[in-house]
């Protein structure tokens, strides 16, 4: 049943590749100009092209660097934060409204603020990203916390449990359903943030790959760069939902 389902899926994401190919070229062959959208081929040699140079190995090793640095400061701030403000009504009380008045910003707004505190490079990116990454795992990780079910508290309290015992064996597990989809979140922001932190505020990474060939009229590169986003981001998502029935065994698997 599982080989099955496996294939049929397989045959689906065949099917569907098949078709945005097909649709893909017959645009270029229409538009009949490639520096207006080249066609699949002239990206493939694109792709073999720099991957031959080594400049797209490591434009995508300094973005998943600069992702990963920012997303996991952002989760290290932000669930501890979320389940202490779920847990403690005045420091609850306290933070929400700065909370609330942050959110709405978005990255790319604090991007001139970056520049100036961190300079041009990967302290800028790694800023923008976590703050793209902070406010989902925030937001999901406190309604988490405040959907603890207040029975499990007063049974944990009855039996002598502390604060802190409380937050690790009471709010932590009943909240790790809504920190993992904030955490997914999380990371789809992140990786868009840096990608636009990149355009401006970096020298290398995918980002700049786009915005250099942009300048140049290298379409096919600005193609790639765009592609390997895609990929890059399909297969994060797809990682962690993989990981996430062996960090939640007990949720039922999405079809």
């Amino acid at each position: 049943m599982k080989l099955r389902r496996l294939v049929l899926a397989t045959g689906w994401v065949a099917v569907s590749l098949t078709l945005l190919l097909s649709v893909w070229w017959l645009a270029a062959a229409w538009m009949g100009n490639a520096v207006l959208l080249p066609s699949p081929f002239a990206v493939a040699h694109s792709i073999a092209e720099l991957f031959a140079a080594g400049t797209l190995v490591g434009d995508i090793g300094a973005s998943l660097k600069r992702v990963f640095v920012g997303f996991f400061i952002a989760a290290a701030l932000a669930v501890p934060l979320a389940l202490l403000m779920a847990f403690l009504l005045p420091l609850r009380r306290l933070l929400l409204p700065i909370v609330s008045l942050l959110r709405p910003i978005p990255p790319i707004a604090w991007i001139p603020l970056a520049i100036l505190w961190f300079g041009i490079g990967d302290k800028p990116s790694y800023f923008i990203t976590a703050l793209a990454a902070f406010f989902p795992i925030f937001l999901n990780a406190f309604a988490g916390g405040i959907a603890v079910e207040q029975r499990h508290v007063h049974a944990a309290r009855f039996l002598g449990a502390g604060r802190w015992r409380l937050l690790r064996s009471v709010y932590l597990p009943s909240a790790l359903p809504s920190i993992w989809t904030g955490l997914r979140i999380g990371l789809g922001q992140s990786w868009m943030a840096v990608v636009t932190a990149e355009l401006i505020a970096a020298q290398s990474g995918l980002g700049y790959l786009i915005q250099a060939s942009r300048i140049n009229l290298e379409t096919s590169h600005v193609l790639v760069g765009m592609f390997t986003i895609g990929v890059l981001g399909a297969l994060m998502t797809a990682s962690l939902s993989y990981a996430e029935r062996f960090v939640l065994p007990w949720q039922k698997p999405q079809r």
